[in-house]
Order: C-alpha cells, then structure tokens, then sequence
C-alpha cells in the first residue's frame, strides 16, 4: 500500500514539474535570443584572453585553464555565421557541462533566466537543406519573445564542432 502512495507521490511531482516548465538561460547572439538548458550552465564568466590552438577551426577561439581544467571556448558568431565580432563589456563565456566535459562558448551576451511550460514551445519549423535546425529543440514565446531553443550538449559533442571524443557508446 505504501508503495502505490510514493509512486502516486512521485507522479505528482513530475507533473508539477512539467506543469511549471523548464528553465533556459537567455543569452543573445546578434539580434536573436536564444536559450539553452539551464542545467547544462556551470558558470558565467567575462570574456578574456584565451590561448589560440594551431589548426584548430575559426569558431574554437582557443583554451583556457579554469581551476586546473583546460577548457575549449568556441565563439558561437563565428560558428553561426553572424557577421562581425567584437569583443565588448557585455561579451560572456557561459561555461557548460556536457557529455561529462566543461566546454565555453562566447556570446554577445545573457539578459535572463526564463521559465517555459510546454504551451510555450513550439517545435521548431522545417526548412528542408537551407537550415539545419539539427541542434534546435524549438522556439519559445513568452511576453512577446521569441526565443531560439537549442539542445546545446547535441550541438557541442556533433562532429562538426570536433570538441569531443569518440565516444563508442
């Protein structure tokens, strides 16, 4: 019998939960927002100076040593083909958790932490070859918004970004 309450328990609670949504942090890249996953967020850092790699691709701006671990940052600009990048006093590294690795990516810059239910997001369009929208999880509208939703570890440990191991699962 107290098995059935706790897992009645449990069930409730995963309801609440997706009841109340999922948080992203919100960060722009020229004049889009996008969001990722909250919980993949360590830190939040200002831009410095990080230690260029030889042969690596134009978007991994280099390394950098945070706490004793080298860390890759990838400027996402340059990875998404945004034009001109200048480094600003708004320019931040979010440093990510994913696939077990500590990854930064530079962006313009984070303006918040929203909360989205699931009538808020909505799956992300088809464009047939022109866009790979691979990486999006959706696109998110609160208060007028339109937020770019991105599965941010699925973008970080593709091949075409080369910041992962090989893993064989």
């Amino acid at each position: 019998m107290a098995d059935i309450k706790s897992m009645s328990t449990a069930r409730g609670r995963a309801q609440e939960a997706e009841a109340a949504g999922q948080e992203f942090l919100v960060f722009a890249l020229g004049s889009e927002e996008y969001g990722i996953d909250i919980l993949k967020v360590q830190e939040i850092r200002g831009y410095d100076t990080v230690t260029r790699i030889a042969n690596a691709p134009e978007f991994v701006k280099g390394v950098i040593n945070l706490r004793g671990i080298i860390v890759p940052i990838v400027d996402m600009r340059i990875k998404f083909n945004l034009g001109r990048v200048e480094y600003d006093h708004q320019t931040v590294v979010i440093i990510l958790n994913v696939a077990s690795r500590v990854v930064g990516m530079v962006v313009d810059g984070v303006s918040d932490v929203l909360t989205l239910t699931n009538d808020e997001i909505k799956p992300a369009p088809e464009f047939g070859s022109t866009l790979n929208t691979e990486f999006l999880t959706g696109l998110g509208t609160v208060e007028g918004r339109m937020l770019i939703l991105m599965d941010i570890e699925k973008l970080m440990t593709s091949e075409e970004m080369a910041l992962m191991e090989n893993v064989v699962a």
